[in-house]
């Protein structure tokens, strides 16, 4: 979209842009079903993300899912719908929050530094509740003054391709079609696959194969795959390019950094490194006698890996930081000027109403 089309006053919504929407937004059963949506893909957020280390907006499968059962409780309005899928896809994304950060803190806690009686968990539910509810509001709150400076203002620099892609996805729902099949599909499909592999045994849950660790070519080279239905689904969400870039990292790491390290890093120095990073090297098979190790490969991962790994995420947050830094500081401008009363709550344009400062 040109980025003349930044201008909310050249700018045509779907809906006409009345102070009062000429249709049904604020109901009942929209905050209801978006709260159930909500605790929903939040439980699901919560497994996927301590599984497979990421996670991905629920916004789209919700849109689809409210269209259809809102049909069924006697229809709904496209800005119901939206209403939906914003208030489910925020809790799933409280549940990333809490589960990206407070792990963090269990990692970086010394043993019987926790301030934790012996068998009482360090973050009890009340804690963790508690930060969820604050971390939520106060993320609400802070995107007010940010909409205009990123949405608005950036429109036609930061594609949001998800949110695009789920306003198609109302808009078509508006107009009909059998959406929720190919969503319903997928849950079945997903379920049984599940059954087979987990309950079953029918399918292996992870293939893996690992070369010799005294190969003159790639030492302990690995080649492993985890193929469970809810990484298909993040694949398929994620697209070709950013799943992709997950798997080229794999590569680089199993099949480039760890074979390289085999050759070059001395057994006994891994050991050394694993120790000064508190892990048992018993844990990987490591036979003193013989200086070599059972899991030569897991043994490198845990010593060099992660923490290159770790290195690289840290580099990229600091890195996209920086550049954000020119957006981020006029959206702080501009909520200032509504502060000392520029455009807010008394708009005219439905579109336009922020809630003052």
């Amino acid at each position: 979209m040109p980025r003349a089309m930044a201008d909310p006053a050249a700018f045509k919504p779907y809906i006409e842009d009345d102070p009062r929407p000429p249709v049904a937004e604020l109901t009942v059963k929209a905050i209801v079903l978006g709260v159930f949506f909500g605790i929903v893909f939040g439980a699901s957020t919560v497994y996927l993300a301590l599984r497979a280390g990421l996670t991905v907006s629920a916004s789209i499968p919700i849109a689809v899912l409210a269209i259809s059962l809102l049909k069924r409780l006697g229809g709904s309005t496209i800005l119901e719908n939206n209403l939906v899928q914003t208030i489910g896809s925020a809790g799933e994304s409280i549940a990333a929050g809490v589960v990206f950060t407070l792990p963090g803190f269990l990692f970086l806690a010394k043993d019987g530094a926790t301030g934790a009686s012996v068998g009482e968990p360090y973050f009890g539910y009340w804690t963790i509740f508690s930060l969820a509810l604050f971390g939520g509001v106060l993320g609400t709150l802070m995107m007010i003054p940010l909409r205009r400076a990123l949405i608005v203002g950036e429109h036609g620099t930061l594609p949001y391709p998800e949110g695009t892609a789920c306003a198609q996805v109302l808009i078509a729902g508006e107009k009909g079609g059998n959406l929720a099949r190919t969503a319903y599909l997928g849950l079945g499909f997903s379920f049984a696959y599940a059954l087979l592999q987990k309950l079953f045994g029918f399918i292996r849950e992870t293939p893996t194969w690992v070369s010799s660790a005294t190969s003159r070519v790639f030492p302990a080279a690995t080649v492993a795959a985890d193929i469970t239905p809810e990484y298909m689904g993040v694949g398929y969400i994620l697209g070709i390019r950013n799943a992709g870039l997950l798997v080229a990292g794999g590569v680089l790491s199993w099949l480039g950094f760890i074979p390289l390290l085999a050759s070059l890093v001395p057994a006994d120095s891994i050991v050394a490194q694993l120790v000064k990073l508190g892990y048992n090297p018993a844990r990987y098979g490591w036979s003193p006698e013989a200086h070599t190790f059972a899991s030569l490969n897991t043994a490198i991962y845990f010593a060099y890996v992660r923490q290159i790994g770790a290195g690289a995420v840290a580099a990229g947050g600091f890195i996209t930081l920086l550049k954000t830094i020119p957006t981020i500081a006029a959206a702080f401008k501009g909520s200032l000027k509504s502060l000392r009363g520029g455009a807010g709550a008394a708009g005219t344009r439905r579109t336009e109403q922020d809630l003052p400062m």
